[in-house]
């Protein structure tokens, strides 16, 4: 009699349940060679010390630290970077996430003043702001978005926001509350494929996701940017992929990106393959087609890579970080 697993948090194992079933057995290894096109230098430029030392100062938090995004280097020394909300400790745990969780006690009345003048003292011309998930409050953490939208409007006012919110768990006056303070773009990552989701998103649902960004542009209009992103290398297929761009397209999701897996420790899912860069060129295509006014589709691209491309932008930023970074931006188009 074959012994049944017990039910369990483990990213890697979740809900007790044989990962291996649903990628098959051919996973990448932990510790491999990465191939050539996932090779990123090591942060640590001027510009990468100088945001450490604002970040530090201000005691805030961002994504690119927790999740241990391959681009934090490239992002930081063009002057740009991803303000995580709400803390640093997420009610759920997916598979694929290195933000650690647990139950968050963090509660800073002036964290919405502190992410604002990081912003305007960087000089950005677009600011993503993103949270863990806070399903322990009574509205999710969606009066903390608004705290940091309108303090950004009050001390950076030329600055476009990006909000990449969590779903709220499906209640919609949260989301409302957020979309009437009408940020320029409103993020939703739908991170997988819907077959997927049992696996990496547990407690989360597909069709749940795709409700918020439905009615995130319906209570928007033409104020607010759609936009969603999903993760690749956990086994889809480019059909798979593109029913969900579909999907995404039908409920009015104006801007997409696409990218590559990569595990960050022994606990999270298994990468099934590396994407080619040419199957990524092949998704961008497939998802013009459907009719999304802007894709970002390759192995290192993630949500807010280059975020203040995927929309226009009526200036550039006007800080000594963001004025280094238009200056490099024009002499890489010069050569």
């Amino acid at each position: 009699m074959s012994e049944v697993p017990t039910a369990t948090r483990s990213r890697a194992n979740p809900g007790g349940m044989d990962v291996l079933e649903v990628l098959g057995p051919a996973v990448r290894p932990l510790r491999e060679r990465k191939p050539p096109w996932l090779k990123v230098p090591a942060p640590g430029g001027e510009r990468y010390r100088a945001l450490t030392a604002l970040i530090r100062e201000e005691n805030l938090h961002t994504v690119c630290q927790e999740a241990a995004c391959p681009n934090v280097g490239e992002c930081w020394e063009r002057g740009t970077a991803t303000f995580m909300i709400l803390g640093d400790t997420c009610t759920r745990r997916c598979g694929f996430c290195n933000v650690k969780t647990g139950k968050p006690t963090w509660n800073d009345p002036l964290e919405a003043a502190r992410v604002a003048r990081s912003i305007a003292r960087m000089g950005l011309r677009h600011a993503v702001v993103t949270s863990v998930d806070r399903d322990d409050l009574p509205d999710k953490g969606a009066s903390a978005f608004v705290g940091v939208i309108r303090q950004v409007r009050r001390q950076a006012p030329a600055c476009q926001i990006e909000v990449l919110t969590p779903d709220f768990q499906g209640h919609e006056m949260p989301l409302a509350k957020v979309i009437a303070e009408r940020p320029d773009v409103f993020n939703h990552n739908v991170e997988v494929v819907p077959r997927l989701y049992p696996l990496a998103r547990r407690g989360s649902s597909f069709e749940r996701s795709c409700r918020v960004l439905e009615l995130a542009k319906q209570l928007g209009g033409s104020e607010v940017t759609t936009k969603s992103g999903l993760m690749v290398g956990l086994g889809e297929t480019h059909d798979e992929l593109v029913e969900t761009f579909a999907a995404l397209r039908a409920r009015g999701v104006q801007v997409l990106t696409v990218g590559q897996y990569l595990r960050p420790s022994e606990r999270h899912l298994p990468v099934v393959r590396y994407w080619h860069p040419d199957e990524f060129a092949a998704l961008q295509r497939a998802a013009y087609a459907l009719g999304f006014e802007h894709v970002a589709a390759g192995p290192l691209v993630r949500s807010s890579y280059h975020a203040d491309q995927h929309v226009p932008q009526p200036q550039q930023g006007v800080g000594p970080l963001a004025g280094a970074a238009a200056d490099a931006a024009v002499g890489t188009a010069h050569r």
